[in-house]
This record gives structure tokens, sequence and C-alpha cells, in this order.
């Protein structure tokens, strides 16, 4: 293969004659090297696969690579880069399934300002400031965005004072555990596991304290069970295994679609374990009258502050976590009022999604915020937890008709929150309708637009 490149033909190798004493194999790998770099930031980060390999081609552009082409799944990234007569392969093995909202925006951001003729050190330099960045927020404030997302969550389930209380209790030790446990690298399976054991014991352990002192009956007050560990609920993955299948990406969707089922799996099998044990029934639930004007209100405020927890726990800046609240607080709202005059519950769930997705992307457009960073959080606050951690109880204890129809809500459910948002993104994207390769290197223009922070 003749590897000998006239400068003169390259407007990169002109503009930086430096790099043109390099090697062409060498120079292809330090190209390659910081585009893998780029995407291994964004999947760790929880990006969809169709981001992660639109991104990865825009700055494979930017550094000069010819050809570029990639398949991303949830736990790997494979590519091959073209340029100055040869190529180059690397793979890539995920083994971070972790959700930060603040880096898939920055990178976003980066993505956008990239034009033709950048060098690779350059950019390296930017990706090292982006993943320097430690967490947004401390263990307390993690921990406690947990458990008043989840004591939010309790309220929309039905949950009384007490339950939320003890909800918030639950919740905040036990995403305290998870956060320590997936620090130290445990395995993902043994740390639901572990912290679906905690969190059902400690709200068990409240209950029957508050029980014991005659402040409720401990018979009328097991439901909220459920809602102590819907912090497990994986509704980055959930949401993003969802988008994959829309846009085709097979590999990335069935790879994350088994995360989330293994992960949620262990998590109601913890819980059941702890109810056997403590001979509780879960399917016990009891209805709280309130004057309509303050059922709303607290349907409002409760739907507002499970998202805003929902968006910390995915790292995510303050000022994304308070828009993506507003956006899922009104829209959340307005469908349960829609339910409660018997709009179908499926239809109403798809509408919220589709009015979600829109809203997120107007903001989106004007803003440096990622539609997923806007969008995931508002409509995590619909995913169905409950019905599928009483399926796996069902199941458990034999009761399979029970488990088959909790399991269909659910996935109604998701589907409609699914097609919800895809639809939303092909009303507001073209790349969401025409089906456009990603090996096709698109052409990179200087933006003047300046965003909103």
């Amino acid at each position: 293969m003749n590897t000998e490149i006239n400068p003169a033909e390259h407007p990169f190798l002109s503009a930086h004659p430096q790099v043109a004493q390099m090697d062409p194999h060498q120079r292809l790998a330090k190209q390659s090297g910081v585009v893998m770099r780029f995407g291994r930031l964004l999947l760790s980060a929880g990006a969809s696969s169709y981001r992660v390999k639109a991104s990865m081609a825009r700055m494979a552009r930017a550094v000069g690579i010819e050809e570029h082409r990639a398949s991303v799944s949830f736990s790997d990234i494979a590519t091959t880069a073209y340029a100055n007569g040869t190529f180059r392969t690397e793979l890539y093995e995920n083994r971070t399934f972790g959700v930060n909202a603040n880096r898939i925006d920055q990178l976003k951001e980066l993505s956008h300002n990239l034009h033709d003729d950048m060098a690779a050190e350059d950019l390296e330099e930017e990706l090292d400031k982006i993943e320097s960045q430690g967490p947004l927020y401390g263990p307390v404030v993690n921990a406690l965005a947990s458990g008043i997302a989840c004591a939010g969550f309790c309220f929309l389930n039905k949950g009384g004072l007490y339950e939320c209380l003890a909800v918030l209790i639950a919740a905040t030790f036990g995403q305290a555990l998870r956060r320590i446990t997936l620090h130290r690298k445990f395995n993902h399976f043994a740390v639901w596991l572990l912290c679906g054991v905690l969190a059902s014991s400690i709200y068990i352990g409240a209950i029957e304290a508050m029980g014991a002192m005659g402040i409720l009956n401990v018979a009328q007050n097991q439901a909220g069970l459920i809602s102590a560990i819907l912090f497990l609920i994986p509704g980055f993955p959930m949401t993003t295994a969802i988008l994959d299948l829309v846009r085709m990406d097979f590999p990335s969707a069935l790879t994350r679609t088994s995360y989330v089922l293994a992960v949620m799996a262990s998590a109601g099998v913890a819980v059941w374990g702890v109810t056997y044990a403590s001979g509780w029934d879960l399917n016990v639930q009891v209805n709280h009258p309130m004057p309509w004007w303050l059922l709303i209100t607290l349907r409002f405020f409760c739907s507002f502050i499970a998202a805003w927890g929902f968006a910390i726990l995915f790292n995510t800046p303050w000022k994304v976590c308070a828009v993506a609240a507003t956006i899922g607080a009104s829209v959340n709202t307005l469908r349960t009022i829609a339910v409660d005059n018997h709009f179908p519950w499926h239809a109403a769930v798809g509408a919220a999604a589709l009015a979600i997705g829109l809203l997120a992307a107007a903001v989106a457009a004007k803003t440096y915020y990622s539609r997923v960073s806007l969008s995931v959080p508002a409509v995590v606050i619909m995913i169905p937890g409950v019905p599928f951690y009483r399926a796996v109880t069902a199941m458990n204890n034999g009761l399979v008709t029970d488990a088959i129809a909790q399991v269909v809500q659910v996935f109604f459910v998701i589907t409609a929150i699914g097609f919800g948002l895809a639809i939303a993104r092909m009303v507001t994207d073209t790349r969401w309708i025409v089906d456009t390769p990603t090996d096709k290197l698109p052409t990179l223009e200087s933006s003047s637009r300046k965003y909103i922070r």
C-alpha cells in the first residue's frame, strides 16, 4: 500500500505541518484514538447508540479521518477508521453502566462546536477537562434526592403520609448503599439485590415501629414498600433501549433491555424474599380521600420532586433539573386528570410522553442541554415499577396468571412511553425520519448559535 501523502492535497496537513511529519499509521492511531475516547465517554455516561455513533462520526470528520465505521452496543464499541492511505480497527469494552447526564450535555456541546481541520491533541485536552469532572452532588444530597423522589412516587401510587415518611427513610439509605457499592465496582446484580433487601427491611421496620406505637395500622400501610425501592428502576437505560430499538440499533437495544430486566428482577427477588419472611401482603391498598384541588396540587408537587430527584441521581445540573421537573410535573398532572376521567391509561401515558418529547426538543433547541437529559427524568415518573415488582412477587408465589397480567400492563405502558418519545423525535428531527447511515461522515459547519446556560 502506498502511504506517501502530499500535504498540499490535504487541508488538514497543510494547516498542521507538525502532524504532516508523522508516520501515516501513527497519525491515524492518534486520530482514531481521540474519536474512540469520545465515544467511550458518551457510552459510559449512558448515551444511546445512535448518539454515540453520530457524535463519533462528527469528530472523525473534524480530525481528518476520511471514513469511519462504528458498531455500538451497551457493553462495547468496535470502530474502523480509514485515512492517510491506511486503516485502523479498535475495540473497547464498556464496564461502566452508569448515567452522567452532565457529561452527555458537555460532550454534546463539544460535538456541536466541532469544525474541520481540528488537531486530535487539542480535542484530547477538551476531553481531559470533561472526564476530570467529578459528580455534581455529594453522597448526602444524592441519597436524599432518592428518598424525596421515592416519597413523591409513594404519594402518586396512592400512599399516605406515614407511608411516604417510611419510604423517604428507606430509599435514602438504599441509595446511599448503592452509591457506595457502585463506586467500589460491585457487580450490579448484587448491588440491586443488596439495596432491595436494605430498603425493604428499613421500610418494614419503620412501619412496624409506628404500628407498635399505635400511630397506624400496619396491615393498611404495607403496599408502600414497593415505592421504597423504585430508585432501583433503571429508567435511563430503559428509555435509551426503546430509542435504540426505534432507530433499529438492535445490538444496543437488546443488550440494554437485558440489563434492565436482569437488575429489576434482582431487586424484585429481594422484595419478595423480605416480604415473604415478614409475612407482608403488598396488595392491600387504602385510599386516602381529599378535596380535588388539594389532590391535584399534591400530584403536581410530588411529580415535581420525583422528577427533580431522579434528575439529581442522573447527575444533571440544577438548572436542567428544574426544567425537567417542571415539564414532568405539568404533563404528568394532566395525565392523571385524564386517567381519572376514564381516558385509557396506556393512551394517556403515550400522549404524555409525546408532549414531554416535544417540550424537551423545544428547550434543547435553545440551550446546550440534550433532549435525553430533559426528557428522561420527566418520563421516568410514569414508568410502572409497582406492577413489575408485584409481577415478580406473584410469580414467586406461584400466581402465574396474576404475574402475566401485571407484566402485560408494564409492557404496554413502556411501549407507549417509547412510541411517544420516538414520535416526538421524528417530528422535530429529520434524521429520525430518513435513515442515514452513521458511517457517512457529516459536513461540519461553524455555528454562531450561543447556547443558554
